[in-house]
C-alpha cells in the first residue's frame, strides 16, 4: 500500500472517529451537571436576559456573576481595588472574587499569587474589602486554581483552561450564570421558551448545597474558631428542626442578601422574615429590653460564627450561620477536634458565640443564669390589670334620709296647724 492510501486512511478514521463529549461538572464533589435535555449546550447569562430582564438584573446586582474576573471587569466595579505589593494589572490573568469579602489574584501562569517576583512568601497577597486590609493566603506556595466547579459555569475537568500549568479545568463562562443553576438553556430557548421546557427548575436546597457545602462530612468542618465559609448546606442539615427548610423559602435566589459592589441594600434578597413564621414569639420580644436595644433575631440565632476574611473579634467574624439553634449548657463548646485531628462546628451555636459577641466582658456561665429566664421577654414591663371598681351601696328605702322641698316633714306640721289657726281666727271676729 502507497503513502497515499495510507494517509486517505488516516484522515477518513480522523473524521468518522466520534468525539468524546464534554462532561460539564458543577459543585464541591463535581455533580455531573443536569440537562433539561440532553442535546442542550449553554448560551450565557446574556442570551437569557431577553425573556428575563427583571431576574438578569436581580442577578447582576448579586456577587454570583463576579467570581472571576478580567482585570479590566474587576476595575469596573471596583475602581479603587489595589493590587499586591510589587505587582501591575499586566501581570494579572484574573482577579478571584473581590464583589464582597476579599479579592485574590490569578497570574499569567493560572497560579493565585502567593509569591513576589523573585519567589520570596508574599503575605499580603488578599485584600479584605471590609477592613480594607491585606493578610496572607497559602503565603509562598503553589497554589492552583482549581476553583470552577463552585465559580464559572459549564465547568469541565477534562481539559485545563489555556493549558496554563496553574489552572485546573476550564469552564464555559465565568461567573455563576443562570446556567449554573438551571443548565444548559440552548433547547429551552430553541422551543419558545416556558417553565420547565427543556430547562431545569429544581428548587431545593440540595441543588443549592453542591456549592454551599465542604467536603462530605455531615458537620461543618471549622478553622481558627469559626466554621468556614460557603457551607451553608451542612450548617442547615445540622439545625434541627430547620433542616427541612427550603433556601428558598427566606431567600430569592436570583438576588444578592448582603451589601457588595452592586448592592447598597443590606437583606436584599430576603423574601420571609423571622417573625413571618414565629410570630408569638415575636410578640413577647416585643417591649423586651434586647428588643430596645436594636437586637434582632438573626443577632443570636444567625450570629457571624463563619469566617470568609476577616474576624472582628474572638467571637464575630463575616459570615452569618445557619444553625439556628442555641445551647444553654455552658459546658458546651462550639467548635471541637474530631478523630481525624481536624475541626468541626457543633450542630447547635453555645452561648460564647451567642452572648457574649455583645458582653465581652462576661463568660458563659454569666449568660447561663440569664437564659433561666424567658430571655425574649427580659426586662419588658407587664401591664397589671387595673382592679374591678363596684358602685357605692344603695342605702335601703326605709333609712334613706328624708328628702328636703315642699314635701318635707317642716311643711306637713304646718298644714296640719292650718284648722286650728283658722278657727282662733274666726273667734276674733
Amino acid at each position: 500500500m502507497g503513502r497515499f492510501p495510507i494517509v486517505l486512511l488516516a484522515a477518513i478514521l480522523i473524521i468518522v472517529m466520534p468525539v468524546a463529549a464534554k462532561e460539564y461538572v458543577i459543585g464541591d464533589q463535581k455533580t455531573p451537571v443536569a440537562k433539561g435535555d440532553p442535546a442542550a449546550t449553554y448560551v450565557g447569562a446574556e442570551k437569557c436576559k431577553t425573556c428575563h430582564p427583571d431576574k438578569y438584573e436581580d442577578w447582576k446586582k448579586s456577587g454570583h456573576p463576579y467570581k472571576l474576573m478580567t482585570p479590566e471587569e474587576a476595575k469596573a466595579v471596583r475602581p479603587d481595588i489595589p493590587l499586591p505589593e510589587g505587582y501591575t494589572w499586566d501581570d494579572i490573568l484574573y482577579v478571584l472574587g473581590g464583589w464582597g469579602w476579599k479579592s485574590r489574584y490569578i497570574g499569567k501562569d493560572g497560579f493565585i499569587i502567593t509569591k513576589t517576583k523573585d519567589g520570596q512568601p508574599l503575605e499580603k497577597n488578599q485584600y479584605n474589602w471590609e477592613t480594607e486590609t491585606w493578610s496572607a493566603y497559602h503565603s509562598g506556595e503553589d497554589k492552583k486554581y482549581d476553583c470552577t466547579r463552585c465559580h464559572n459555569t459549564g465547568s469541565t475537568y477534562d481539559e485545563n483552561h489555556m493549558d496554563l500549568p496553574g489552572m485546573v479545568g476550564n469552564w464555559t463562562f465565568r461567573g455563576v450564570q443562570c446556567e449554573a443553576c438551571h443548565g444548559p438553556g440552548s433547547e429551552h430557548i430553541a422551543r419558545g421558551g416556558g417553565k420547565g421546557v427543556a430547562i431545569i427548575v429544581n428548587e431545593s436546597a440540595e441543588l443549592c448545597g453542591l456549592c454551599h457545602v465542604r467536603g462530605t462530612s455531615s458537620k461543618p468542618p471549622a478553622k481558627g474558631g469559626f466554621i468556614r465559609h460557603h457551607e451553608q448546606y451542612q450548617e442547615l442539615k445540622n439545625s434541627g428542626g430547620m433542616a427541612n427548610l427550603k433556601c428558598i423559602t427566606c431567600h430569592d435566589p436570583h438576588k444578592p442578601v448582603h451589601k457588595g459592589a452592586t448592592n447598597d441594600v443590606e437583606g436584599y434578597g430576603i423574601i420571609k422574615q423571622c417573625e413571618d413564621c414565629h410570630a408569638d414569639v415575636a410578640e413577647v420580644f416585643e417591649g423586651s429590653n434586647m428588643q430596645k436595644a436594636g437586637v434582632r433575631c438573626i443577632d443570636c440565632h444567625m450570629p457571624k460564627a463563619a469566617k470568609s476574611a476577616v474576624a472582628e473579634s474572638k467571637y464575630v467574624a463575616d459570615v452569618r450561620v445557619h444553625l439556628f439553634r442555641i445551647n444553654t449548657d455552658p459546658n458546651t463548646e462550639f467548635i471541637f477536634k474530631a478523630d481525624d485531628g481536624k475541626e468541626y462546628a457543633s450542630g447547635y451555636l453555645t452561648l460564647d458565640y451567642v452572648c457574649l459577641q455583645c458582653h465581652e466582658d462576661k463568660d458563659k456561665a454569666w449568660a447561663a443564669s440569664y437564659v433561666e429566664k424567658n430571655i425574649h421577654e427580659l426586662g419588658k414591663v407587664k401591664e397589671t390589670p387595673a382592679p374591678a371598681t363596684t358602685a357605692p351601696p344603695t342605702q335601703p328605702p326605709e333609712t334613706a334620709p328624708p328628702k328636703k322641698g315642699v314635701c318635707g316633714p317642716t311643711s306637713l306640721a304646718l298644714l296640719a296647724l292650718l284648722p286650728l289657726i283658722g278657727a282662733a281666727a274666726r273667734r276674733r271676729l
